[in-house]
């Protein structure tokens, strides 16, 4: 397998923790956003969205967005599982997941924020403030929603990883890539630490990849 990725993506972050607990280590091909290679040709013939992650499967089939990846690696590469047994675990991780996939990372990815810098004159404490306001108050939400978790757990649901802590730790990098104090949610603070003290999301950082820098 080959992955496309950025290392300060927040989207190819989740995919290397989700890889790397799976035991799968893709050939690492980085794309550089900051230079705009997302943008060219010869990554659009692989992505025509112009958006990493893309997985390329050792047949050649190409597999784009997150959140489809993730499915496709928990139905073909079911060990260790990233969703809980039961079917209420299941929509509770997917919720949880999608809360900051679908309702606080879109908003505050490259994209807006370029078109607000050269579109609308923002400046980095308007970036600041744009991303934190965000940030807060799905995490706000999250933090509620975690101190009410039936499995009182280590991690966001139970006392191993699942899709949700899969997709919260890149959130918490870009929180604090963009100044937003996380001491007012202990509980998202303690799941972070339960995370960074496995292999499997230390060595998917994105300080820890090749093109970080």
């Amino acid at each position: 397998m080959k992955l496309y990725n950025f290392f300060r993506s927040g989207t190819s972050h989740r995919l290397r923790i989700a890889l790397n607990l799976k035991g799968l280590k893709p050939e690492y091909l980085a794309v550089d956003l900051r230079r705009e290679e997302h943008l060219c040709a010869a990554f659009k013939a692989v992505n025509p969205q112009g958006l990493v992650p893309a997985l390329v499967l050792d047949d050649g089939e190409v597999l784009i967005q997150t959140p489809a990846i993730l499915e496709w690696l928990e139905e073909t590469h079911p060990t260790p599982p990233l969703l809980p047994a039961d079917a209420a675990g299941r929509a509770r991780v997917r919720a949880l997941a999608a809360l900051v996939a679908c309702d606080i990372h879109p908003v505050n990815n490259r994209r807006i924020l370029e078109t607000l810098r050269h579109q609308f004159g923002a400046d980095e404490a308007a970036i600041n403030a744009w991303c934190g306001r965000w940030i807060s108050e799905g995490f706000d939400a999250l933090e509620a929603l975690l101190a009410s978790d039936p499995t009182r757990g280590r991690f966001c649901h139970g006392d191993r990883p699942t899709l949700a802590d899969v997709t919260l730790v890149p959130q918490i990098e870009s929180a604090r890539r963009f100044q937003v104090d996380l001491s007012r949610w202990p509980r998202i603070s303690a799941i972070d630490a339960a995370c960074a003290a496995l292999p499997a999301f230390a060595d998917a950082a994105p300080g820890r990849q090749p093109d970080a820098g």
